[in-house]
């Protein structure tokens, strides 16, 4: 019998399938209710993203996918407040963890750029912000790109005022390579 070859997006939950298990632990909390892993909470966030698809409509096209439940061990579909939850309590760091890993399969050429842009609140109310109690006026975004590439390596977010020179040289910190600019 012949064997069919996997689709990209089967190949894309494997691979993040596999970067998970390396950069976190199966379980948050030895008192979680493990219906669902760590794992399969990150693989889902990055198949929402990844396939521009609502919390609401996901657990409804993952019906309709058996292999993908399959590469990820997933026996039950989970509801949409549980994939807005897991969001919720991932911290950045485990993004930024997947984000070096991954960086790792690709081939770079160790030659990068970086750039910033800075966001400003202004069209939020005056009204929600001072119910919100949010102070963040501004943030602003550097990205350290490969030439090579194009891949992202590192992402810095200030809410403060600061040099470039001083996000690059926290992005190359972060990021740990070898970079020329």
């Amino acid at each position: 019998m012949q064997t069919l070859p996997k689709s990209r997006l089967l190949r894309f939950v494997e691979e993040a399938f596999q970067l998970a298990k390396r950069a976190v632990a199966r379980y948050s909390s030895k008192f979680s209710k493990q219906r669902y892993t760590l794992h399969q909470h990150i693989v889902l966030l990055c198949l929402k993203v990844r396939k521009n698809t609502t919390y609401r409509t996901l657990p409804d096209e993952l019906i309709e996918m058996p292999c993908i439940r399959n590469a990820m061990n997933l026996t039950e579909l989970p509801v949409l407040s549980t994939l807005c939850k897991a969001f919720n309590r991932l911290d950045m760091a485990v993004w930024r963890v997947l984000l070096n890993l991954s960086v790792s399969l690709l081939p770079t050429n160790g030659v990068a750029g970086i750039d910033a842009s800075g966001f400003d609140r202004s069209h939020a109310s005056k009204h929600y912000t001072k119910r919100a109690k949010l102070t963040i006026q501004q943030l602003k975004v550097a990205l350290l790109v490969d030439s090579k590439v194009n891949a992202a390596l590192d992402l810095h977010v200030t809410t403060t005022r600061k040099h470039d020179s001083v996000n690059s040289l926290n992005i190359r910190i972060g990021c740990r390579r070898n970079i020329y600019f």
